[in-house]
Formats: structure tokens, C-alpha cells, sequence
């Protein structure tokens, strides 16, 4: 979840656009992962190297996001209306393209692969070392996100055109390749989330929808354009329904709500938002 958020936070913070396909791109990571897993044991490779093919299946299938990109460019400085109903469009085509190419049926991957990296015993709790690499994974991935924008000349000219797209066309910065290549980091960032989590949960045709909700829950707690948001807004979803669902399970989705609802009657903008004004 908190690699969605962060692609949609990302895309949002440079393109000013709400990609509502932001599930979409988790569940084909999902789906596509299968498939890399199922290769794997075709081709007999060792599973201990379970996490590097799903991260690297997560980042292939993700390069979609470079032609989906194109679709966006006519309404960039249109109604945002505009930007919703044709994300949404994509949300709704996915769902046929996960159906054409891996049935409407939910797929998994053998459970056994869960536990490959074996256990952490923790206070009596078997805890798989897998949640322990994908934490890893995902830490790694977004602090090299981080100095990327913050050290590289290619994201001080992100990081400028999301300020101020004009000026930095006026200096001479394609602002259509910028957007491209956020657009489809973004879309890596979904699918690299999805393909991680396939190991633990099985791919359906209704994850992409579920996760757009949780997705903008996350956004919605820790503000808008903010990555320091979606890592505290992602931990507070995620402890909130760790806690709902060993104490109460029937108000899981409530519990997430709840906390939208309280952070946005306190802090309108998020904990990490900043004011339009």
C-alpha cells in the first residue's frame, strides 16, 4: 500500500493529476507476478530468489505506464472532472484485460513460497522473514526515491516542473518527457506493490477497486503531494486494521474511515498537506 501511495503521491505532486487506475497498476503487478513465479519453476531457478523476480517483475510490467501516459496529455490543464472520468475509464478497461489474460477467477501463488525465508520468533509469534524483506524492499525503494529527487539533476527538473511548469519550459526542460517518466515511475511504483504482496494474499479481479479506497485513505491522512505522508498515512492504516482485525473484524473498513474522517475534521490538508493558500 505504501508504494501505491507513493506513485500516486508522486504523479499527483508533478502532473496535478488523481489517478484513480492507481489499483489498477497493483493488480496487474499481482497478476503479472504469478506469471514470473510460474516461470521460475518452469525454468527450475532456486525460490530463494522470490523477491528479486518479483521486484523486477513488478518493475517490467510497470513500463505500461509510458504508453498509458499519452492518453493523459490532453486534459493536463483541463477540468479535473476530466482526469477522473479517464482514470477511471483505464480502472474499468484493466478489469477486462486481467479477465482476457488470467481468467476472472482469483490466482495464487503456493502458499509454501510464503515462508521460503523461514520465520523470526518474536515474543511467541512466528513472524515470516518475507514481511521483513518486503518492509526492506520497500524502505530501500523509497529512500532511493528520495535522494533521487532531492540529489540528481533529474529530480531538481521533477521537482521544478511540479512547481512551476512554465517557467521550466521556458528554460528549456520538455515538460512532456518529465511527465512521462514520473507517470510511468509512478506506475512502477503500483505495480512493484502489487507484485510483493501476491505472496500473502491471492489476486482478484475486486483488488484494484479495494486498494484505490485504502490508496486514497492513505493520501487523504497524510496530505496530498506528500511522500513523508504516505509512509505515516500507510503505518497508521495499517496498524488500524492490524488491530481491527485481531479486535474486531466486522469494523476493519470502518476503523480506516474513522481516522479520515478525524484527521480531516483537524487537519483539512493532511498531516504532512500544505495549504493551496
Amino acid at each position: 500500500m505504501f508504494l501505491v501511495a507513493c506513485g500516486l503521491q508522486l504523479i499527483f505532486g508533478v502532473q496535478k493529476v488523481v489517478n484513480l487506475a492507481c489499483g489498477s497498476f497493483y493488480a496487474l503487478g499481482a497478476f503479472f507476478a504469478i506469471t514470473a513465479v510460474g516461470l521460475l519453476h518452469q525454468w527450475q531457478m532456486p525460490m530463494i530468489f522470490l523477491v528479486p523476480a518479483l521486484v523486477l517483475s513488478g518493475v517490467l510490467v510497470g513500463t505500461v505506464g509510458a504508453p498509458l501516459e499519452l492518453l493523459l496529455r490532453p486534459v493536463y490543464r483541463r477540468d479535473p472532472s476530466y482526469q477522473l472520468l479517464l482514470t477511471f475509464g483505464l480502472l474499468l478497461m484493466f478489469q477486462d484485460v486481467f479477465r482476457f489474460f488470467w481468467g476472472a477467477a482469483p490466482r495464487s501463488m503456493d502458499s509454501s513460497l510464503y515462508g521460503i525465508y523461514g520465520t523470526i520468533d518474536i515474543s511467541g509469534l512466528q513472524i515470516p522473514v518475507y514481511n521483513f524483506l518486503v518492509i526492506g524492499a520497500s524502505i530501500l525503494i523509497a529512500m532511493i526515491l528520495g535522494l533521487s529527487l532531492k540529489r540528481t539533476r533529474i529530480g531538481r527538473i521533477v521537482r521544478a516542473t511540479a512547481e512551476n511548469r512554465n517557467m521550466t519550459e521556458a528554460l528549456g526542460v520538455n515538460s512532456s518527457k518529465v511527465f512521462t517518466m514520473v507517470f510511468t515511475l509512478g506506475c512502477i511504483l503500483g505495480t512493484v506493490g502489487g507484485a510483493l504482496v501476491i505472496p500473502t494474499s491471492a489476486a482478484s479481479m475486486t483488488m484494484a477497486a479495494e486498494l484505490v479506497v485504502e490508496a486514497f485513505a492513505v493520501v487523504v491522512i497524510g496530505g496530498l503531494g506528500s511522500m513523508a505522508g504516505a509512509a505515516v498515512g500507510a503505518i497508521i492504516v495499517g496498524l488500524m486494521r492490524a488491530f481491527a482485525v485481531s479486535l474486531a473484524p466486522e469494523v476493519e473498513i470502518l476503523s480506516i474511515y474513522l481516522v479520515v474522517v478525524v484527521v480531516l475534521l483537524i487537519r483539512p490538508v493532511g498531516l504532512f498537506g500544505r495549504s493551496a493558500s
